[in-house]
């Protein structure tokens, strides 16, 4: 009665399994009463993960389909609650715009979903150790000066962000060579917020832009989002700013992204030849430039080159960071540095999104920098990150040397490897899954389709402890699937009597 409907890809699995069993309930197939298969036995016949199943029986219950007893099972409830809730419910699918990204929508959901599994090792979320989040001297800051604060600075302010907090960020961007003035700065809800803004403010539907390849995965739906046509620039190729003068000539593209320094997913960082040329080639064709720069304070061996930024003088040259990752993504803040006639029409942008960023976090994040704080943070979290790094690594080298292939980072939060088996990186995801432990497939991060064999580590979220035994059950998952397929194949190849 249920096995017989096929799963796809265009919606998470949790859901196309409780639309199915819903489906045979207003179908009269399933009656008040009916006992359901065990969520052990649902992932067997649809061949997903037990989390999933979880899913779809939770679902089913919070709408009032199924009631689930401790120790018994799962069962079809009473027919005329389901129509009458039923006659509420909308089918908001009908209501939304197409949306172009819902494969990797429903990856991204079943990760996120089988975070209820409460041993498992995330490896997917590129965030910092929550462990490591400077919340004393936050909490100090505030006791310290709530006194001090008045009611008007809790209301609304300039769309621009606290002036105090643009002026000690143009204070700390000195230490970056990056020259900039007060009325060069705009704070932002995070940088996933200002590359939205400046997206809604420089693209028109059918303007090309330039993205590398891989590159951050934010990034492409927001960009499609806007109407922009995508053209790929492969990180790896020498050859990349041939590519990219083809490019201008051919398409004349409104602007390049790019994260020259620990790139996010590859680490890879863009030598001072290539941004100087790269700087060149924009100035000589009126090409904008998007420096995304998360993670140049996150440094293991030497410091990398300084940003394009602080490069050039030139204005086309769009600098985008955040506090997520050298503090904490709960701040939510980030900030643009750019030419005050862009950083004007980004204002009246962002007025329309949420008039201006937190208060409190801004008053907060002001007092901290002013206090010289995020430079001891800083030495803190590198050294601790660097050894995270190198435990990954060397037990990558040690247990998964013969399926996964990847250079150590100099800096950044990622390793990004290239599978080395006949596996691609989600089928290898879904047997790790099972197992425990999660990352983010490689093709997440391209908007061409690739062949699935690169995915994407985060060593910085967890502890050493943590990080060694996610080696241990990513080489569990490398197994599993071999040993399957070596089954399969023999069973393929026996004579037929």
């Amino acid at each position: 009665m249920i096995i017989n409907k096929k799963l796809n890809k265009k919606s998470p699995l949790y859901m196309q399994i409780a639309k199915i069993i819903i489906d045979k309930i207003d179908d009269s197939f399933l009656k008040e009463g009916d006992k359901l298969p065990s969520e052990r036995e649902l992932a067997t016949l649809f061949k997903v993960s037990r989390t999933t199943t979880i899913n779809a029986y939770r679902y089913l219950e919070k709408n009032g389909y199924v009631n689930t007893k401790t120790g018994s099972g799962t069962y079809v409830i009473k027919e005329n609650n389901q129509k009458n809730q039923l006659k509420h419910k909308i089918q908001w699918d009908e209501f939304f715009r197409p949306y172009g990204q819902l494969s990797m929508s429903s990856l991204m959901t079943e990760i996120i979903n089988s975070s209820m599994m409460l041993d498992r090792i995330s490896l997917d979320a590129g965030m910092p150790d929550p462990e490591l989040y400077p919340l004393d001297k936050f909490k100090q800051l505030f006791c310290e000066n709530m006194k001090y604060f008045k009611g008007q600075d809790f209301g609304y302010m300039s769309i621009e962000g606290l002036s105090g907090l643009r002026q000690n960020i143009a204070q700390m961007l000195v230490e970056k060579q990056i020259k900039a003035k007060y009325d060069n700065i705009m704070i932002t809800s995070g940088s996933q917020q200002g590359i939205y803004l400046i997206s809604k403010v420089l693209i028109e539907p059918g303007d090309y832009v330039v993205i590398e390849a891989p590159t951050y995965i934010g990034v492409i739906p927001v960009l499609k989002a806007a109407g922009a046509r995508i053209l790929s620039l492969p990180i790896k190729n020498e050859s990349r700013l041939d590519i990219l003068k083809d490019y201008i000539v051919r398409y004349r593209p409104k602007f390049i992204y790019t994260i020259p320094t620990y790139q996010n997913p590859s680490g890879n960082v863009m030598s001072k030849k290539q941004r100087k040329e790269l700087i060149e080639l924009a100035i000589n064709n009126r090409l904008l430039i998007i420096e995304d720069d998360p993670y140049s304070d996150f440094y293991y061996d030497e410091k990398p080159p300084v940003s394009l930024k602080a490069t050039s003088n030139y204005e086309g040259i769009i600098y985008i960071s955040t506090f997520s990752k050298i503090i904490m993504p709960g701040l939510r803040l980030g900030y643009i540095v750019a030419h005050p006639t862009l950083i004007s029409r980004v204002a009246m942008e962002k007025q329309y999104t949420d008039l201006h960023s937190n208060n409190l976090s801004q008053l907060l994040l002001n007092l901290y920098l002013k206090e010289g704080e995020l430079t001891k943070h800083l030495e803190v979290v590198r050294k601790i990150y660097k050894k995270r790094r190198d435990i990954m690594a060397r037990h990558i080298t040690k247990s998964l040397n013969e399926y996964l292939d990847f250079s150590l980072p100099k800096g950044g939060f990622y390793i990004w490897g290239k599978i080395l088996a006949p596996i691609n990186s989600r089928k290898l995801l879904h047997e790790a899954l099972n197992v425990g432990v999660s990352f983010i497939p490689g093709d997440a991060f391209y908007d061409i389709p690739t062949q699935g064999k690169e995915l994407r580590l985060c060593f910085v979220s967890n502890s050493e402890d943590k990080i060694k035994e996610s080696v241990v059950r990513l080489s569990r998952a490398f197994s599993s699937i071999i040993k399957k397929d070596r089954i399969i194949n023999k069973d393929n190849n026996r004579p037929l009597i």
